[in-house]
């Protein structure tokens, strides 16, 4: 990331999203990049969601009440509308939309309110996508419905983590090709999370990630339970906290039920996860569906062997043979049977963290997803 600064600009990015944790932990370095290079920035996010540690780093920060998963329609129309003030009180020049709701309703507003310039980050399509059942049939339905009539700003473009997802969108014409880009996820401080060989004795096994169904926390704790009874000095570590607001969301009482019966180590969330990556010797994520997970470019970038579900997010870190191995999504059966196999061959372990780490410094290093990013800010903006 560049570290130089100049003159003010005079150009204001807003960045919106629905939680300012997920901003600090996921786009930071665009933050970072904007402020060294003299622009005004603005954050807006959802009430009560990590903002007070955005405004300690001394960035301006505004809240809406925006839910993250709700669909009362009363409540959404009042966040359309607080959005619209926002952008024409603010009027910035370009705004910068994560997440799926910032991304629907911003791009009307913004269309309405008079903003010049809009980039949409596509997420993974998380448990919207993934669930299952009537009113999840429903859901996509709606919500594929409210991409296709929102994203129809004049000077817009449009980022997507993974192929799969940007050709979900170019397939039906919800986008057009001129405006679509392809960037793998948010990248990863290759210096925060150093390469390091593996350390020796039993296997520890490494899930992090909000502890939910469609990560495939599940899978992973009954293929732990299994491997424990043959192999009882294997270990296996779930990383990260539940999450209220998600309906895909675990129970902190079931996670804690499974801590205590010694199958599985739940650590909570935690902020050491470079050193828990390092202690690690095998990452896993069996998710159902993934935009681009940070964890396992964290996992590449530390030098880890990962097992991973056959879905377009995770195949855009790993390679079947090369850096991991790959699995049916929701097969417990199958994620087991992976996870002995890598666990009992140190040697393949090896070779995979080295080819992981290879292809976190060529492809998701922060620096050069900063760098292309800014390329599409200066786009919009120029046009």
């Amino acid at each position: 990331m560049s570290e130089h600064t100049q003159e003010s600009t005079g150009t204001h990015i807003a960045f919106v999203v629905n939680q300012g944790s997920f901003l600090l932990s996921h786009r930071w370095p665009l933050v970072a990049e904007a402020i060294a290079r003299g622009m005004r920035v603005t954050i807006i996010c959802g009430a009560n969601s990590g903002e007070e540690s955005l405004r300690s780093l001394g960035v301006s920060v505004r809240t809406i009440a925006l839910s993250r998963s709700g669909f009362n329609p009363i409540e959404e129309f009042r966040s359309f509308r607080a959005l619209v003030a926002l952008y024409r009180e603010l009027a910035p020049d370009l705004v910068h939309h994560v997440t799926i709701k910032p991304v629907i309703y911003g791009t009307q507003a913004a269309r309405i309110a008079g903003v010049a310039g809009v980039v949409n980050a596509i997420p993974g399509m998380g448990f919207v996508f993934t669930r299952r059942g009537r009113l999840a049939r429903v859901r996509r339905l709606v919500v594929s419905l409210l991409y296709r009539l929102a994203l129809s700003h004049p000077n817009m473009r449009v980022i997507f983590q993974n192929s799969e997802d940007m050709e979900g969108f170019l397939g039906p014409h919800i986008v057009s090709r001129p405006v679509s880009h392809l960037i793998r996820g948010s990248g990863v401080d290759l210096d925060a999370f150093p390469y390091s060989v593996e350390p020796e004795g039993e296997p520890v096994f490494l899930l992090v990630g909000r502890m939910l169904r469609h990560k495939g926390v599940g899978e992973f704790v009954s293929a732990a339970r299994e491997l424990k009874h043959r192999f009882p000095g294997w270990r296996f570590q779930l990383v990260g906290d539940v999450d209220v607001g998600n309906p895909s969301s675990l129970a902190a009482e079931d996670l804690q039920a499974w801590n205590d019966s010694g199958e599985v180590e739940w650590l909570g969330p935690r902020s050491d996860v470079a050193e828990l990556l390092r202690q690690a010797n095998i990452v896993c994520l069996p998710s159902y569906r993934e935009g681009l997970p940070k964890t396992l470019l964290e996992a590449s970038s530390v030098g880890r062997a990962m097992i991973v579900s056959d879905v377009a997010g995770c195949l855009e870190v790993v390679r079947e043979g090369v850096n991991g191995l790959v699995v049916p999504v929701r097969d417990a059966t199958a994620l087991q049977d992976a996870m002995r196999r890598l666990g009992l061959n140190p040697e393949q372990r090896r070779r995979f963290g080295e080819a992981a780490r290879n292809k976190a410094e060529a492809v998701f290093g922060v620096d050069d997803v900063v760098r292309d990013t800014f390329l599409i800010y200066e786009q919009v903006l120029s046009a």
